[in-house]
């Protein structure tokens, strides 16, 4: 079963950029531009991993962080953060909130791709 990752950013740039590359490195993309539509994709259809841009609409990334590790049935979701917010406060914010990994923008899309890979395993 091909495995899923939920890109969840506001910046339709960012999102067509990630939505390309992780669909060419052979996973099932979907996409959410704001913390509530992000929350209902993942009840909607659980992803293996989540990419999450902090500063998002609606509910920011620290508290669709925070709901995805307090409900049991996702525990297996694995989160990176994604953030213009550089400093090591944020960083330690998102991975005390139980994030797995964090990159600061601007960033290397193939830097991405590289950390779902580790993430995930390569699938192409």
């Amino acid at each position: 079963m091909t495995q899923s990752v939920l890109v969840v950013d506001d910046e339709p740039n960012i999102v067509l950029s990630l939505e390309f590359l992780i669909e060419q490195a052979g996973y099932e993309v979907r996409v959410a531009y704001d913390g509530e539509a992000a929350l209902k994709a993942i009840e909607d259809y659980t992803p293996d991993l989540v990419l999450l841009d902090v500063m998002i609409p609606k509910l920011d990334g620290y508290d669709v962080c925070r709901r995805i590790r307090a409900n049991p049935d996702w525990n297996g979701v694995r989160i990176i953060m994604l953030t213009a917010k550089g400093r090591d406060v944020e960083r330690e914010k998102g991975i005390a909130l139980g994030a797995d990994d964090y990159i600061t923008k601007p960033f290397s899309t193939r830097d991405v791709v590289d950390r779902v890979n580790r993430f995930l395993g390569p699938r192409a």
